[in-house]
């Protein structure tokens, strides 16, 4: 794929001030075969004086072009890269028709293409965000030139098409959409192909959910959990927002080959069908589904009502979605725990991305996003996890009803509108006395992660909290004080929480009462900054962790601890070790899966050095062997199934597992379902306890798409020089596979139990790496970097190696942040090793 050219800032305001841009009609017919389908497009706009400006495709092939009626010469008007010009423009109204054939995606980006090898059918769908619309249509490609969409689609016999709008077949064949209100280029979609449907109305608008149809079962399981969470979730916003929903229906299709978890579409959500679940998940992993439903309905008003003016505001769009996710999640659903989540998985992933030398502002100053492509690195933990932290710190320091005033301020200014961070600050402001913009310049336009240290004193009869701040921005945290209950020595009992501001102006005040044998500063996580513990709180947690009685607290804990390892001041032996003791009797889920995979993750397989890594994975063994012993009552099913997961994941020796595979079933349950046996021979490959055989065998059992996955996934990990150069080529050389295919490749590939092995990929990474990132563009890039990276080849030649990639290689900015990141952790897990 040849390389497009980039959107700047400064074309765009320039484009901006030339054009207004008011309707499309594009026509899309899908019948012409598996590469192309055929693309028209009109586009009716007003420009506001003589000049020049250019619309944006990506064809395989232009028919024709024509500005207001006359056919302009083909043999003298060439598309430059992405670029089609349109010269001597005059002030007035004007008409764009563009004929052309696009190609299909195999990654997941324009119009994606899928065969589900189940079944044989074939489905298709958009996703055009930033800079993919090119790929599908003519357009005038930045998000502050809104426009209505008109839409009409040829499909095969058979296929439903789903679009923004409420969609009918007509007498012809074709399929039109109603007309959009106003909304950007890239929150276009399409998605077509023989869906099966659950349909539903609620407050007199069209709910559909949607998947493929060999999937249908298991959606149909789901269907009304699935539609009991959006029609909850629908109602929740409209108690908290004045603005009704502004679309007319509201769709949701799990779509193959998805690479983020799901796009707001107006309209028509997008998800990765791994949403649609076939096989035992735990509830944590439905809370998980449900929080993207609410995140995603969210954008409807956070990006799709009012959207952004440049791509420096992207946290406008994923902070705020991330935030009410949770929040409405909490407020109208059964999951209402879902801050633990965040705090053990989502916050974390923000604390490590503020902590790499990529780290950017959660609202970046507009001159650090020139490009989309410098955009699109800015999708990282810092815009979500950091951006709804920080929003949560708001409304803990703002209050809820100020917070959501100034929300439905923003919403009625800006609607069917573009807005940016100081418009929303003014929103803000217009609700409260407070200073929200000092509060945004110390919140939004910082790096970085703030350090609050607890430093206790105590005389007789009281005692006193100090939190000193490494760090710029002020605080408003809940200390959370617990003592031992005098008639359980094991268990910690809450004396009291109260607030308290960082930096603490005057100085702290005593508390009346003996040293709590636990101070926790930010004990309800409602602030972002990593926590260190005093002296007899850190004892307290150590050994007593489990104690604690609140699972959010205990999240706060686990990732206090988890900062520690990483910052060198906790030896990683010791967070096993407390793992080791504590875990076997944690309740929430969130938090069970969280500790357990950093400690298997990068304990075990990067922080610890590679004599070491067998007494760790020795440790989690028995831990999980604890947590199925456990739970033979059958009265944890979740809790059940992430030790049965993690047990197959450390592993040492075959036996066991293999017994299991061969038996169909867990002594005691669970039986073995598709992603447990495909789990199990991963393991096994790695082990070299099975060949080519078995995986062949097992794809005959499990075809799908999933399967072909996981036999991917499987023979890139057998310990063979030949899967191991097969599995290369496959990556880097013949550019056969689809995004998943790729990814699963690469998950095989690296393994801790086969550094020697493949010891020779290590050099060739590299320069391989870059070479398919240019070819086949940001999605494959994104899934090299992330995926294909020798994660496990911790030495300081690596990193030499990565350094200098970075500086002579060349490599597409999607790969080049990626290693960046990947090699910030590298040098992480050498400096812990080091400790």
């Amino acid at each position: 794929m040849a390389p497009m050219s980039v959107l700047t800032r400064d074309e765009a305001q320039t484009r901006a001030k030339l054009l207004d841009v008011h309707r499309y009609q594009i026509e899309l017919d899908l019948t012409r075969g598996d590469e192309i389908f055929d693309s028209r497009t009109v586009i009716r706009f007003t420009t506001r004086a003589d000049g020049d400006t250019f619309v944006e495709l990506k064809p395989a092939e232009l028919r024709s072009v024509a500005l207001d009626g006359h056919l302009l010469d083909l043999d003298t008007l060439s598309v430059d890269e992405n670029r089609l010009p349109l010269k001597d423009l005059t002030a007035g109204d004007h008409e764009l028709r563009i004929d052309t054939t696009m190609r299909y995606s195999r990654t997941g980006e324009g119009m994606h293409r899928f065969t589900d090898p189940t079944d044989g059918e074939t489905y298709v769908y958009t996703q055009l965000f930033m800079d993919d619309v090119q790929r599908v249509f003519a357009a005038f490609d930045q998000p502050d030139l809104k426009a209505v969409f008109e839409l009409t689609v040829t499909a095969p016999e058979g296929w439903t098409v789903l679009a923004n709008g409420i969609t009918e077949r007509q007498d012809d064949g074709r399929w039109r959409a109603a007309p959009t209100p106003l909304i950007s280029t890239y929150l276009v979609a399409v998605a077509a192909g023989p869906w099966h449907s659950v349909r539903t109305e609620h407050r007199g608008l069209p709910f559909g959910i949607h998947c493929r149809r060999s999937l249908a079962p298991h959606l149909d399981t789901d269907a009304d959990e699935i539609l009991d969470i959006t029609r909850a979730c629908f109602d929740r916003y409209h108690e908290k927002f004045e603005e009704p929903y502004p679309f007319d229906s509201y769709d949701q299709a799990f779509v193959p080959e998805f690479n983020a978890g799901a796009m707001e579409n107006p309209g028509l959500v997008t998800f990765r069908d791994e949403f649609v679940y076939r096989s035992a998940v735990t509830d944590t992993e439905r809370q998980t589904r449900a929080m993207v439903i609410a995140h995603e309905m969210a954008h409807m008003w956070f990006g799709d009502l009012v959207t952004l003016r440049w791509w420096d505001d992207i946290w406008l769009n994923e902070s705020f979605a991330e935030y009410m996710g949770y929040q409405t999640l909490t407020e109208a659903t059964r999951f209402t725990d879902t801050w633990t989540d965040f705090g053990i998985v989502r916050k974390a992933w923000g604390y490590d991305a503020d902590q790499r030398p990529s780290t950017h502002p959660v609202a970046p100053d507009p001159e650090a996003v020139p490009d989309t492509a410098s955009a699109m690195l800015n999708f990282d933990g810092i815009s979500y996890a950091k951006g709804a932290s920080a929003l949560r710190q708001l409304v803990a320091w703002l209050g809820e009803k100020d917070f959501l005033a100034g929300i439905n301020t923003h919403f009625a200014r800006h609607k069917f509108s573009n807005a940016t961070l100081a418009d929303f600050i003014e929103s803000l402001a217009a609700a409260t006395e407070r200073d929200v913009h000092a509060w945004a310049d110390s919140w939004l336009r910082t790096t970085g992660v703030d350090t609050l240290t607890a430093s206790v004193t105590d005389r007789p009869g009281e005692w006193t909290l100090t939190l000193d701040r490494a760090g710029s921005r002020p605080h408003r945290v809940t200390v959370g004080v617990y003592d031992r209950d005098l008639n359980d020595s094991r268990a910690l009992l809450l004396r009291e929480r109260y607030e308290t501001d960082v930096p603490q102006q005057p100085a702290p005040e005593p508390r009346p009462g003996t040293r709590p044998a636990l101070v926790v500063p930010n004990d309800l996580d409602l602030t972002y900054a990593k926590i260190r513990l005093d002296e007899v709180s850190s004892e307290t947690a150590l050994r007593g962790i489990s104690d604690v009685p609140d699972a959010l607290t205990r999240a706060v804990l686990w990732n206090t601890l988890r900062d520690m390892v990483r910052d060198g001041d906790l030896a990683p032996a010791a967070y096993l070790e407390t793992a080791r003791a504590h875990l076997p009797e944690e309740r929430d889920l969130a938090v069970v899966q969280g500790v357990l995979t950093f400690a298997a993750t990068q304990v075990a397989d990067r922080y610890l050095p590679a004599h070491e890594r067998p007494a760790a994975l020795a440790t989690l063994t028995s831990l999980c062997r604890d947590l199925i012993r456990r739970t033979e009552d059958g009265d944890h099913p979740g809790l059940r199934l992430i030790a049965v997961r993690h047990l197959i994941d450390v592993a040492a020796q075959p036996d066991t597992i293999s017994a299991w595979f061969s038996e169909g079933t867990v002594p005691g349950g669970p039986e073995l379902d598709p992603e447990l046996r495909w789990r199990i021979l991963g393991r096994l490959a790695v082990l070299g306890a099975i060949d080519d055989a078995v995986i062949d065998t097992e794809l005959v059992q499990d075809p799908s798409a999933t399967g072909q996955e996981g036999a991917a996934r499987c023979r890139a990990a057998l310990p063979d020089p030949a899967a191991k150069r097969a599995a290369w080529e496959a990556m880097f050389t013949t550019d056969d596979l689809s995004n998943y295919l790729f990814t699963a490749t690469a998950q095989g590939f690296w393994q801790p139990e086969q550094t020697d092995l493949v010891r020779q990929y290590v050099d060739l990474y590299w320069n391989d790496a870059a070479a398919v990132a240019a070819r086949r563009g940001p999605a494959i890039a994104e899934a090299a970097g992330r995926w294909a990276f020798p994660v496990y080849a911790i030495t300081p030649e690596t990193l030499h190696a990565g350094e200098q990639c970075l500086t002579e290689a060349t490599p597409i900015p999607a790969l080049r942040r990626k290693l960046t990141d990947q090699l910030d952790d590298l040098a992480r897990a050498l400096r812990v090793r080091e400790a």
